[in-house]
């Protein structure tokens, strides 16, 4: 199961973790340096239009670099995963946060769910989109109790329960795994299983 974030582009369940290409972010300097340079050129002039040539390229090179990326990532997880399991993340919130929105756009969030829900066609994988208001970060993956609070900052999520301490992504995403999996086993798709799913403590009282 796969669990999307800003800092990483995706972790698994299997604890494999895909980092974004951040393609932006790596030519920012560069992009805003022609821009930069263009600013007191004439629009219309031969100098404004080569300048705005070189900046319409390096913007094409960013969108080539980032789809590149994500079309092997998203290959990857079809082709090695009977069943993927994704949240239903509120993309056009996210890029609300200006903190965030500079990073969130830069992975490309729609465009991996994108190619996600074709390839797991054209590969015989089963794509399941979970509600977004699952709390799939909030839940212990190990006792199911779910926190109050969960900040942002909070990378490692820690369980005043059960006293597990797990990576923030890696827990979400066991989490999404543990959602889907009576879906899985009753559709009869295999290789689904995650360790944890063996000997895990039933839901206590938080």
């Amino acid at each position: 199961m796969a669990c999307f974030a800003a800092i990483y582009l995706a972790t698994l369940s299997t604890a494999e973790v895909f980092d974004g290409v951040k393609a932006y972010k790596q030519y920012e300097k560069k992009l805003a340096r022609l821009t930069w340079r263009n600013r007191h050129k004439e629009p219309g002039s031969s100098n404004w239009k080569k300048a705005q040539v070189k900046i319409a390229r390096l913007h094409r090179k960013i969108a080539n670099i980032r789809k590149d990326t994500l079309h092997k990532i998203t290959t990857y997880i079809a082709k090695n995963h009977g069943v993927i399991a994704v949240e239903n993340l509120n993309v056009s919130g996210m890029l609300a946060n200006h903190k965030l929105a500079l990073a969130i756009a830069d992975m490309g969030f729609y465009e991996l769910r994108r190619q996600l829900e074709y390839k797991c066609q054209l590969y015989g994988s089963k794509l399941v989109v979970v509600d977004r208001f699952f709390p799939s970060s909030k839940r212990c993956s190990n006792c199911l109790c779910v926190k109050q609070t969960l900040s942002l900052s909070e990378r490692t999520y820690c369980c005043s329960s059960c006293g597990i301490q797990i990576d923030r992504d890696l827990n979400a995403s066991i989490n999404l795994h543990l959602a889907v999996r009576s879906t899985v086993l009753a559709s009869g798709l295999e290789g689904c299983r995650h360790p944890q799913d063996e000997g895990g403590k039933s839901v206590s009282d938080c």
